[in-house]
This record gives structure tokens, sequence and C-alpha cells, in this order.
């Protein structure tokens, strides 16, 4: 059983290989990387300037070395325009590699924001942003045909015929770089120095860039557009105590996915704000394809299929914020996997220097 399934993940790749529908990166702790997650979360700081770095393992338990690894790291900044509103700007950079065949991609970002206040006053006020990033990204493929394994060639019973046909046509193009672009909404209202929310949308890969490996002029295979919505915030339920909800939202073509749940946050620091610790639990569904049970039917598509527990832990200290989360994996793959889906790491770091205008924004 085991072996079918890990058979099963290297058809996976060969899909993913073909570009037929490109899977974007995300992370658990979303939260924790603003610039992936939504432009118009460029710049929304209590400080000047922020930077993060990401890493996350996935699927160590079924595919070894050859499991997925992304790593992103991002700079921005936050400029002030008038009295109250602001511009933000950025820049980051990610990668990731999978599978025996290094499917992999690496993108550099661009990102703009403009935060216009909306009404309230410095400790209580409401802001809408705008934002959106220009990207340049690379996609990239091993080349030693050895290293190959496409659909058509797993016989159905965990083993591989290497001399069975490719499903395609002509030569691939194993390395190549298209044009990605981004647009996003954000509304933040803060409460007071302690409590405060946000909601916001984004729209990835407007262009619908074209990532097909094949070099014919006439095979097309666009990445879709895809939607996120999330939501989240602070509010304290007793002095130096807080939850911090949230949940993320991803809607691509026939996929979704789902990540929500809550950290617990305790403030040690004297000031309230210097030092702090989290610890959450987070699920996440997606939709799952079935295949089809009889020759000549359809396969469906499983809303709130169950993926994964996820695990929490933060600390902030000073101006520095240190993230864990590990994915307990529950859906069908488990059997393969051992319950082990990914781990991930994130920090950040704020610069603040002096803020005479100080908004109290969320902290991501």
């Amino acid at each position: 059983m085991i072996h079918s399934l890990k058979g099963y993940v290297v058809i996976l790749f060969a899909f993913i290989a073909l570009g037929t529908q490109a899977q974007d990166i995300h992370f658990s702790q979303f939260y924790m990387s603003p610039l992936n997650t939504n432009p118009a979360l460029t710049g929304v700081m209590n400080c000047n300037t922020r930077l993060v770095a990401n890493y996350r393992n996935q699927w160590a338990g079924v595919l070894g070395a050859n499991a997925y690894n992304t790593y992103s790291v991002s700079y921005d900044q936050k400029v002030s325009v008038g009295r109250t509103d602001y511009f933000g700007i950025g820049g980051s950079l990610w990668s990731d590699v999978a599978g025996s065949l290094d499917f992999g991609r690496t993108q550099g970002r661009l990102s703009f924001s403009y935060s216009k206040k909306m009404g309230g006053y410095r400790d209580r006020s409401h802001y809408l942003v705008v934002g959106a990033d220009a990207a340049i990204s690379q996609q990239r493929l091993n080349s030693d045909t050895d290293a190959q394994i496409w659909s058509t060639q797993h016989d159905g019973n965990g083993g591989v015929d290497p001399t069975a046909a490719i499903p395609f046509d002509g030569l691939l193009d194993y390395d190549f770089i298209y044009a990605d672009i981004a647009v996003g909404l954000l509304w933040f209202s803060v409460l007071d120095k302690y409590n405060n929310f946000y909601a916001g949308a984004a729209i990835h890969h407007v262009n619908q860039p074209n990532i097909t490996f094949q070099t014919s002029s006439s095979v097309i295979e666009s990445i879709n557009q895809r939607i996120t919505l999330h939501a989240g915030g602070q509010f304290e339920v007793a002095p130096g105590i807080a939850v911090v909800p949230g949940f993320v939202f991803f809607k691509q073509a026939s996929q979704v996915e789902l990540n929500l749940g809550t950290n617990l946050r305790f403030d040690v620091g004297s000031s309230r704000d210097d030092q702090s610790w989290q610890v959450g639990a987070w699920y996440r569904v997606a939709n799952q394809f079935r295949e089809p049970t009889a020759a000549g039917a359809e396969g469906t598509i499983d809303f709130f299929h169950s993926d994964a527990v996820i695990v929490t832990a933060r600390f902030d200290y000073d101006n520095f914020g240190l993230g864990f989360s590990y994915d307990w994996n529950v859906s069908g793959l488990k059997a393969a996997a051992a319950g082990n889906g990914a781990f991930e790491f994130s920090l950040n770091y704020y610069i603040c220097g002096p803020e005479k205008r100080a908004v109290y924004c969320p902290r991501f």
C-alpha cells in the first residue's frame, strides 16, 4: 500500500512538471509571510522596516531527500505620506524544489502599497490599503531523462515501464523565465494598542503566464489565477493575554484550500510590547480529486477534505519574531507519510527608528 501511494506521488510530480495546473507555494504560518500572502500587506507594520525569512520542508516522510523545500526572504518598509497615510515598498525572493525531477521555481518580486486612513485618530483608526506586485519567475526541470517518470509510464501497481510513451510530443524547454503580476486589497482597524483586526483579498497571476515546458508554440499551459482571502486580528481577553485568530483561503481553478485557527499570546515583558510567546492550533482542509470508478466516467471532487492539523509556537523578543509550526497529516496520504506532513521556521526582524505617528498595525 505504501509503495503504491508513493507511486501516485510520482504521478503527481509528473503532472506538475507538465504545467497543467502548477501549484503555488504556501506557508502554514501565512501570517509570518505577509508579502507572499497579499501585496497589500507591504509596509503594514508598526516599525519602519521589516525583514522576513521563511523555510518549509514538506513530504519528507514520503519522498525522503526529494521532499518539497521552499525558501523565502523579503524586505519591506513604509514611507510617510502627509500626516496619516503611507506608501509601502518591498522586495522578495523565493525558491522551491520538489521531487526527483528537481522541479523548481525561483521568483523575484517588487511590491508596492498605499495605505489611506479612512477614519479615527492615532490610537483608534481604520485604513484601506491597495497593493500590487510585479515579478520575474524562473521555472526549471531536471533534463536527465533517466530521472523522468511520466504518468503514462506507471503500470498501476506501483511499478514503472520506462519504455512506455510519454504523454506529449516534441522537445522540452527545461529552463525558462516568465513575468507575473498580483494585486490586493486590505482593510485593518485599530481598536486600541492591544486590539485590532484585518481582512484582505488578493489575485495572483493576473496575467496568467504560460508555464509549459513544451517547446511547441501551439501549446499553452497558463497558470490559473489564484484568489486569496484572509483575515485575523488580536483581541485581549485579560491583561497580557490575547487570542490571535486568523484564516487564509485559496482558490485556484478547481483547487481550494482553507487554513484556520488561533494562537494564544502571553506578554511577559514589563512594557507588554517587548516580549511575548504564543502557542496555537490550526486546521487545514482542501478538496480532493477522486479518479472515475468506471470506464468513460468523470472524476469527482470532494470538498472539505481534511488535510492537516497544525501546531504552532512563536516567540517575540524586542524586534525579533521567531515562529515554528508542524503539520500533522490526516489525509489519505498519512499511510505513506506516517502522519508527517511539513515543518516550518519563520523569522521576522523589525527596524523601528524614530516613529512619531505609530498606528499600532496588526503584527505579522
